[in-house]
């Protein structure tokens, strides 16, 4: 049985449960209230190999603007919760919007906390690119810009888990979940390549999104 819970719900219950699972950290790069990009990523957790522990991100909006003057310890809370996450996790799996041509502020300012700690270092990690059919560039420069910042912080991009995946907010379901087969087909085909990597001995620095 698959799971998929809030950070901010976990407990010592819910922890002990995801013993000798697999990991997979869900990051959305909106903080909008029904975001599609948030609801691909549940949708990835609903589809996820038995056996695997599913967690989204939800603190975005409370990471403070990155300054390298307080990248130390005692790290502000969010950040140091940010951090945890990546650490315990086994592979990363994000979804983000464009915004002006580029990664939103917010998610950007959420990577660029990731790069003093080193978690994330050979950590294996995908994206899915759900941005519209009607996108002037159909997300390319936010995900050219998450390529460049993964690269950098040295985290192993596994290409055949990177997924363009171009949908409508009329395909998220009442339960918050993509409802359209196909698409979840896709998405879990997706996270069965990101899950079943083995690490290499050198990381990735670029993604090409599949069909």
């Amino acid at each position: 049985m698959n799971e998929v819970i809030q950070s901010s719900a976990v407990n010592e219950v819910i922890q002990s449960s995801a013993v000798n699972k697999t990991r997979l950290l869900l990051v959305s790069g909106s903080t909008r209230r029904g975001s599609t990009n948030t609801a691909v990523l549940r949708t990835a957790a609903a589809v996820a190999p038995p056996g695997t522990h599913s967690e989204l991100f939800d603190g975005l909006a409370e990471l403070p603007a990155f300054n390298p003057d307080d990248d130390h310890e005692p790290l502000p809370a969010p950040v140091n919760e940010l951090r945890r996450q990546i650490a315990e996790a086994d592979a990363i799996l994000f979804c983000t919007p464009e915004y002006a041509g580029a990664l939103p502020g917010s998610f950007k300012n959420l990577l660029d906390w990731t790069v003093g700690g080193g978690e994330i270092y050979r950590k294996p990690v995908a994206w899915i690119n759900a941005s519209s059919v009607a996108a002037p560039t159909g997300g390319a420069g936010a995900h050219t810009s998450l390529a460049t910042v993964l690269g950098y912080v040295g985290a192993d991009v596994i290409e055949p888990a990177c997924l363009r995946l171009p949908m409508s907010r009329d395909l998220v379901g009442t339960d918050g979940l993509v409802s359209e087969q196909g698409l979840r087909e896709k998405l879990a085909s997706a996270v069965r390549a990101l899950l079943g990597h083995r690490p290499a001995e050198s990381t990735a620095t670029e993604c090409t999104l599949s069909p």
